[in-house]
């Protein structure tokens, strides 16, 4: 049987997501996808799924779903109130699943995008290279109460639990690229702007983030003139009264505000990631440090890949236990 999720309570922000529809940018389409694009890479990880398998994106808050089936499943990204069947669920790690049981996933407790993935993925049918919802675009769709979600067939069904190393919270500045219009802002103005401590704003969504401080705006003469041209995901533009906001994954892709410049792929999740009124500061960077970071989404998920390892469970909380046989049985002579 085909392992289905049924939703039975859905949080605000509830989508599939996968890693977007890259290369449609003539269309006026930004690749959009995940937020947090390594989030679901270690997913997919864990369970064995492809690289471009679809999984539940939740913003903040997670709902209730019924299992329908038999599969394993993983949640990564924030850390998220989970349960299982009333016991505790935790991250970066994979739980069998059979028909019948319910999961809960509640609010975030540490980061603002969590990702529930299930073994082989969910299926979707693709538009334009893709098959995650895309609300700008008017593509795909967010999920409710009643939506059922079928699973393709488990790669690895006799996998044992699993678990993938926590990655470490990184308070280094975020690292931002110089673009075609930093220059158009005054150097007092970058250095200030490098000086200050910025809060993430509550007003943030898959298009982007705004960032507040108490200082002066940062504007740059003769802004509101700029002809629109090419945007891009992790660019920060300034709007009109000189607030910073950084684009995310749905952003559009022409504007007129001026971009001060772009924040690096590799930092632009820990900006997704981070809770209203966090604080986070920048750092510009050398394009030769800019490639350096880079790396694809084919060498990302390699990475996780080789970094996933079994997972030594606590006896206590092992509920089949009594389902696992611990006499050897004697050699044949």
């Amino acid at each position: 049987m085909t392992a289905r999720l049924r939703v039975v309570e859905a949080g605000p922000g509830l989508s599939l997501q996968d890693l977007g529809r890259p290369g449609q940018l003539g269309l006026g389409l930004s690749p959009g996808g995940a937020v947090d694009g390594d989030a679901l890479l270690r997913g997919h990880a864990l369970l064995g799924n492809s690289l471009s398998s679809a999984a539940l994106e939740m913003a903040g808050l997670g709902g209730k779903f019924r299992v329908e089936g038999q599969s394993r499943l993983a949640l990564t990204g924030a850390m998220m109130r989970a349960t299982l069947n009333g016991e505790p669920v935790h991250s970066d790690a994979t739980y069998a699943i059979a028909k019948g049981d319910e999961l809960w996933i509640g609010p975030a407790t540490s980061g603002v995008y969590g990702y529930l993935h299930i073994a082989g993925g969910f299926q979707a049918d693709a538009i334009l290279g893709g098959c995650g919802y895309h609300g700008i675009a008017g593509l795909g769709r967010l999920l409710g109460p009643g939506d059922v979600l079928d699973a393709h067939d488990d790669p690895a069904p006799e996998m044992p639990p699993m678990t993938i190393a926590a990655t470490a919270v990184s308070t280094a500045p975020i690292r931002v690229m110089e673009g075609p219009q930093t220059s158009l802002f005054p150097e007092d103005v970058r250095a200030r702007f490098v000086a200050t401590r910025f809060t993430r704003s509550a007003k943030g969504n898959r298009q982007g983030v705004r960032l507040d401080q108490d200082g002066a705006a940062f504007a740059t003469g003769g802004q509101l003139k700029l002809a629109s041209d090419f945007i891009a995901s992790g660019d920060i533009q300034m709007t009109g009264d000189g607030t910073p906001f950084v684009l995310l994954a749905d952003c559009q892709t022409m504007g007129g505000y001026p971009r001060i410049g772009t924040v690096l792929p590799a930092d632009l999740a820990r900006i997704a990631q981070t809770a209203p009124r966090g604080e986070l500061n920048f750092r510009f960077v050398t394009l030769e440090e800019a490639e350096k970071s880079w790396k694809s989404a084919e060498a990302r998920f390699e990475t996780f890949r080789k970094a996933v390892t079994p997972l030594v469970r606590d006896p206590r909380e092992m509920r089949d236990l009594l389902g696992y046989e611990f006499i050897s049985r004697p050699f044949d002579d």
